[in-house]
């Protein structure tokens, strides 16, 4: 039987290092300077749900309510074609439905008022406050649950490696300016999810294989380790990669933001699993000492 060929992961992870700097630098410095475009879910505003006879073109639409002067909207469909959603950040006022209707009107269109509904600041205000909560307390969750099945070093890199994937993909919306609303923020926490069990499965290999290695040369367990998880973790990430290309090519406006927020989170958890979770072990020196249990009464001995 062919052997399958050995790539040199760990060969590589000062130059991995530098990309995962770099982009860490790009997504801070986008997120002080242009800061998130939150959507109406975090601000408020006004949601108008309209309806037409006939599918309508969106730049028509938006072009109608920007010579209207209506500022800081944004125009999706809702489902089928003929449903549209206009997101207003502007102050309501009762009539603010029939006024886009009238706007709109003036293309000769057939349209249908379905809804005017107001997000109100402080809701938003609350929102924010709670997801950025529970984002932290994801995070707490999951270096409690690492340090217990592995060793607090572990826990430690997975970390850094989740706030590495959600750093990223934050900041990639800042510099874009791509509209952050609450669909965006269960793509973030489903990343956390995901990049966590594909780190869990890198982990488990390597704590295997440094129990069953006698080489000290951890580079070389751990690119073992790697390459015998790698087909696996391009069959899961391949997979649902074209999953969520579908939903972004063909799934509408609605999930369009959420699977960008995915496809860059798996892509950015897949390179992490590998060179900021396990190639941090490195830097913080894991042993074989680290993963042998003390059994009770024995007393280690930690002088050099």
């Amino acid at each position: 039987m062919r052997a399958m060929r050995q790539f040199d992961f760990m060969g590589k992870r000062r130059i991995a290092f530098i990309v995962s700097i770099a982009l860490t630098i790009v997504s801070v410095a986008a997120l002080a300077l242009l800061n998130l475009n939150l959507g109406l879910d975090f601000t408020g505003g006004t949601v108008v749900e309209l309806h037409y006879a006939a599918a309508p073109s969106l730049d028509d639409i938006r072009s109608l309510l920007a010579n209207s002067g209506f500022e800081n909207f944004s125009v999706q469909t809702f489902g089928a074609t003929d449903e549209i959603l206009v997101r207003l950040q502007q102050t309501f006022s009762n009539d603010v439905g029939n006024q886009v209707v009238s706007a709109l009107s003036s293309g000769n269109a057939s349209i249908e008022l379905v809804r005017a509904e107001f997000v109100g600041a402080q809701v938003g205000d609350q929102l924010r406050d709670q997801s950025g909560l529970g984002m932290l307390v994801a995070l707490a969750g999951v270096a409690i649950y690492v340090a217990f099945r592995f060793q607090y070093k572990f826990a430690l890199c997975a970390i850094i490696s989740l706030g590495h994937d959600v750093l990223i993909v934050l900041g990639l919306f800042a510099l874009f300016q791509w509209e952050f609303d609450l669909t965006v923020l269960a793509g973030i926490m489903a990343v956390i999810g995901y990049s966590l069990n594909d780190t869990i499965i890198v982990y488990d290999r390597i704590r295997e294989n440094i129990r069953l290695s006698r080489s000290e040369d951890l580079a070389q367990i751990f690119n073992e380790a790697i390459n015998q998880t790698l087909s696996r973790t391009l069959a899961t990430s391949g997979t649902t990669l074209l999953v969520l290309f579908a939903l972004f090519f063909l799934g509408g406006d609605m999930i369009h933001n959420f699977a960008i927020s995915l496809i860059l989170g798996i892509v950015a958890g897949t390179f992490s699993s590998v060179y900021v979770a396990a190639a941090l072990l490195i830097v913080f020196r894991l042993e074989r000492q680290d993963l042998i249990p003390v059994k009770k009464g024995e007393v280690v001995d930690d002088t050099p």
